[in-house]
């Protein structure tokens, strides 16, 4: 006599249910457009401040030392300097009129009047070095005319080394490098971590897939995606005595691993997905459903057909046992 299997209780509804439920359900719309707008913010941040920023200092830097006109007094000779105002420090030298700071050094005087107008009430830088930076940030380095500036000339760098490591000498230089790097005990770890995400993100892939199908791995029973990549060889579809496939299964989270395999052509299911669908699938681990797919499953839901309909058609028990079970 068959035994029935003891039926699990049902949980008792808790007053804070519905709430939690429509909390959880607006956390679950808010959360992806916000973590997309975070992830954006923090990468434009991250080249702001460890490319841009960088870069504008050593403009500035550069302008600074090599393209101004600050004077000491030892530099002058004392027959071409006249005192013109002891108010506010104006001087004539060789006939141009320059400025005299508070650590003894002589800036041009369109400077000196051009950083006051741009500060306003603020207080005045006190050095002449000070005064310079000021005033090369205010006339040459505004951000509206900086940073497109400063975008091209990133990317053209990225475009120039793209192109050298695509070199042959480039290649090498940075196979060498990278053995380098993964003798380290503890950097390796992490780069080689870092490199998987990158190379999968950035790279464009070398193996070109046709098609993705749907195989039986590692078992019967058991559906696994795979990347169809060629009619594999013909000893092996001789052997099988049917047409084969060499196939591509790749592994999540990080699908550009895998095994390589060679299958049945009749015992594969080609799939209504495109290859970028299928690698979503697999990296977020079965959770990102290509929207077809997921709307006819919404749709089987909403009319109350389950999936296993086929078996419980041909299910043994009675039909009175349904009756029953609604009664």
């Amino acid at each position: 006599m068959a035994t029935k299997s003891p039926t699990k209780p049902k949980s008792p509804n808790r007053p804070l249910d519905p709430f939690r439920r429509a909390v959880l359900r607006g956390l679950g719309v808010l959360l992806p457009p916000l973590l997309t707008v975070v992830i954006f913010l923090w990468v434009g941040k991250t080249v702001i401040n460890y490319v841009l920023e960088p870069m504008e200092q050593a403009a500035r830097y550069i302008l600074v030392e090599y393209a101004t006109d600050i004077r000491s007094i030892e530099e002058v000779p004392k027959e071409t300097i006249q005192e013109l105002s002891k108010v506010g420090g104006l001087f004539s030298i060789a006939g141009d009129l320059f400025v005299k700071t508070i650590d003894g050094k002589f800036i041009p005087e369109y400077v000196d009047t051009g950083v006051r107008q741009h500060l306003g009430k603020s207080a005045m830088p006190t050095g002449a070095h000070d005064i310079y930076e000021t005033y090369i940030d205010q006339q040459y380095l505004q951000r509206q005319y900086v940073i497109p500036v400063f975008l091209g000339v990133f990317i053209l760098a990225l475009y120039l080394l793209g192109k050298f490591l695509a070199a042959g000498v480039g290649r090498i230089l940075w196979g060498q490098l990278e053995r380098l790097i993964t003798t380290l005990p503890l950097v390796s770890n992490v780069y080689s971590s870092v490199k998987q995400v990158t190379d999968f993100m950035f790279t464009e892939p070398n193996l070109e897939a046709t098609r993705v199908v749907a195989i039986e791995y590692p078992r019967r029973g058991i559906w696994t995606l795979a990347m169809v990549t060629g009619e594999s060889m013909l000893d092996i579809r001789a052997a099988a005595n049917e047409p084969v496939l060499s196939v591509l299964v790749p592994t999540s989270p990080m699908p550009f691993t895998g095994f390589t395999m060679t299958v049945r052509k009749s015992e594969t299911i080609d799939l209504d997905i495109t290859v970028d669908q299928a690698l979503q699938f697999i990296v977020s681990c079965g959770v990102v459903v290509p929207p077809h797919q997921l709307a006819e499953a919404l749709k089987n839901q909403e009319r109350k057909l389950p999936v296993d309909a086929t078996l419980a058609a041909s299910s043994p028990l009675p039909a009175a046992a349904s009756v029953a079970s609604e009664e």
